[in-house]
């Protein structure tokens, strides 16, 4: 069993197993391979005293984020979402051709191409290799490693300290999230910001979306968690904002205890939203795992009947999501003919 994340806590309350699951995005090149294939415990845990919902099993980062197959600028609509964010930020934060921005995790550089574009200075850091080499190949200055005190030395002597740190879909994926703010925070110039992305979990409870759930997100945030992750670091929450991306995500902005940024009124309103909706209580998260295996046995026979009717049934697209949701279900092709 593992300790809390957050707080150290060693009394964590498992409420949700999904069975023995491959790694999501580890695809495999041909039937060949499945005897072979590693299987680890996917599960959920929660923590009555800082309120962090984390796996139950950690399995070692580098089997995961060495050789990466995720791409982000396939997605038009990421682009797109991207772009977006990089203008809001620029302006939000009066960036200019003296501004530095760090992307961890900056995968081929699709964030960082737009703040580039607006005329910032910009320098990833991404752990995959052949990620990291694409972003290099787009003109994004990126360092290939994982976010830690060797690459905040790289970067501060060449480029001095960052007006804006950003952690998009990363933040839950880091094992050892105090390191990184620490890392952070060593990085950041004094009224710098960190804006940090990720799958709220409230969503994922609103709309049954478990899917989302697999090894990859060792955590899984809502803000009330957070904000005792961050107080713990002398560090600040100031603003939050609800965006549509993986079903549903939050964007938060923290700065040190010195910053200047107002504490904008809606960091309140959506810590007393979460409360009054149970994320402090183990209820709402045993209720949501009851709902789980509800929604995977009436999946089951909705394809058993579609079956029974002589139909067939094809998928469309391949992503993470789909391997936990088929493997949970235990779906094969003895049930789907193919998949595009």
């Amino acid at each position: 069993m593992v300790n809390c994340r957050i707080c150290n806590n060693q009394e964590l309350k498992t409420f949700l197993s999904l069975g023995e699951m491959p790694l999501a995005n580890n695809f495999l090149k041909s039937l060949d391979d499945v005897p072979s294939e590693e299987k680890f415990p996917l599960g959920l845990c929660f923590c009555d005293q800082c309120k962090l919902v984390q796996l139950n099993y950690i399995v070692p980062p580098e089997k995961m984020f060495k050789d990466y197959v995720y791409v982000s600028s396939t997605s038009p609509s990421f682009r797109s979402h991207f772009e977006d964010m990089a203008k809001v930020v620029f302006s939000k934060f009066g960036l200019d051709g003296s501004s530095l921005v760090v992307d961890i995790g900056s995968n081929d550089g699709v964030l960082l191409k737009p703040f580039k574009s607006l005329g910032v200075q910009v320098v990833g850091v991404e752990p995959a290799s052949n990620i990291a080499k694409i972003a290099e190949e787009n003109g994004v200055e990126t360092i290939n490693d994982f976010f830690n005190e060797g690459c905040v030395q790289k970067i501060i002597p060449e480029h001095g300290k960052a007006d804006v740190i950003t952690a998009n879909n990363v933040f839950a994926h880091i094992p050892d999230i105090h390191e990184v703010v620490i890392n952070v925070k060593s990085l950041l110039k004094e009224q710098g910001v960190f804006v940090i992305e990720f799958q709220y979990f409230v969503d994922t409870v609103k709309t049954m979306t478990f899917d989302n759930i697999y090894h990859e997100h060792f955590s899984y945030y809502t803000l009330t968690s957070l904000n005792y992750f961050f107080k713990n670091h002398e560090m600040q929450i100031f603003d939050v904002q609800h965006v549509d991306t993986h079903g549903g995500s939050l964007r938060v902005y923290v700065q040190k205890l010195e910053g200047e940024n107002p504490v904008n009124d809606v960091v309140g309103d959506i810590l007393d939203k979460e409360s009054k909706f149970g994320v402090n209580e183990i209820s709402l998260y045993l209720d949501f795992a009851t709902d789980v295996k509800k929604v995977k046995a009436n999946l089951i026979e909705y394809i058993k009947n579609i079956l029974l009717e002589g139909k067939k049934i094809s998928g469309y697209g391949a992503p993470a999501k789909g391997n936990t949701l088929l493997n949970f279900c235990r779906i094969n092709s003895s049930q789907i003919d193919y998949i595009v």
